[in-house]
């Protein structure tokens, strides 16, 4: 079967916009509709005019997607793929009082890397491209950020007038780049170092340009040097590589690909299409609390 012919009737078909992330395979997001980082995907979804919103992507995403447009059918291609980060984000509506009791002018911060639950407990989420700005534009010193104590680092050193109160999460691929590793890379090549703010602090002081993977690409289509060290998924390569095609690119042996990432497939693609779904559903109630801070997001990003 020819699944990329086949993707292309049946979206046409059954009015289908496919969303995929930068991390998926390179054949996924050549036959997306659109292809982005969360917050472009976010606002993709919160713009779609066709029936289904198919997501290729981790759940947290396709719960995001239908927060953001309840009205339509969202569905995803595996719904085994999660995202560990997320799964660490465990806290109550009691802890978030306590917090709220020890720290007065507390603002609840959560990275979009979280479950509609934990979204419905903030006050604003971020995505790793537009944190910063959210965080300065709120009024309050005291900043809970969660679940990834290095993006929340990150911004806290952006940041030094805030009060950031970090949870201990962290991106399970990112967190174990190797630094002794990229610097031998560094020192090997001379080529520039690019890092997402998901990596350790003692990462980000090896990088020459540090961002989101929008803002990582960009880079690349600006500088178009001879070669790049990538401390973030590799899926982002396949995109690098049409900005910058005598570029080389390499990722640290340290930076795994994202598992959950990868169950996404053109067959599974195909046959989500063809079945539309597994579909993400959620309790109306649930939905209108995470809608807010994503809303906020969206307004302030």
């Amino acid at each position: 079967m020819n699944y990329i012919e086949e993707i292309k009737k049946l979206k046409k078909e059954k009015d289908v916009l496919i969303l995929a992330h930068y991390y998926v395979s390179g054949e996924i997001q050549d036959v997306a509709d659109r292809i982005g980082d969360s917050f472009q995907l976010a606002k993709d979804a919160q713009n779609a005019e066709n029936d289904i919103i198919c997501f290729c992507g981790v759940n947290f995403m396709g719960e995001s997607a239908k927060v953001l447009n309840s009205s339509k059918k969202v569905i995803v291609l595996d719904d085994n793929a999660g995202c560990p980060m997320a799964d660490m984000a465990k806290i109550s509506d009691s802890d978030i009082d306590k917090l709220r009791e020890e720290y007065d002018d507390l603002a609840v911060v959560s990275y979009v890397n979280t479950t509609a639950d934990i979204k419905s407990k903030s006050d604003v989420c971020v995505t790793s491209s537009n944190a910063v700005k959210i965080v300065s534009s709120l009024p309050n010193k005291n900043i809970y950020f969660l679940p990834d104590k290095n993006l929340g680092s990150y911004i806290a050193s952006k940041l030094p007038e805030k009060n950031f109160i970090l949870h201990e999460g962290y991106c399970k691929y990112h967190n174990f780049v190797d630094y002794d590793e990229v610097k031998k890379l560094k020192t090997d090549t001379d080529y520039d170092v690019l890092v997402h703010p998901e990596c350790p602090a003692e990462i980000l002081s090896l990088a020459d340009y540090i961002g989101s993977t929008k803002a990582l690409l960009e880079y690349v289509g600006k500088t178009k040097k001879d070669g790049y060290i990538v401390c973030t998924e590799s899926g982002i390569i396949h995109q690098m590589k049409k900005y910058s095609s005598e570029s080389e690119f390499i990722t640290p042996k340290s930076m795994k690909q994202c598992k959950d990432m990868k169950l996404n497939t053109l067959e599974k693609l195909y046959y989500a299409l063809l079945n539309e779904g597994p579909e993400v559903n959620m309790r109306e109630d649930l939905a209108s609390r995470a809608l807010v801070p994503l809303k906020r997001m969206m307004e302030l990003g």
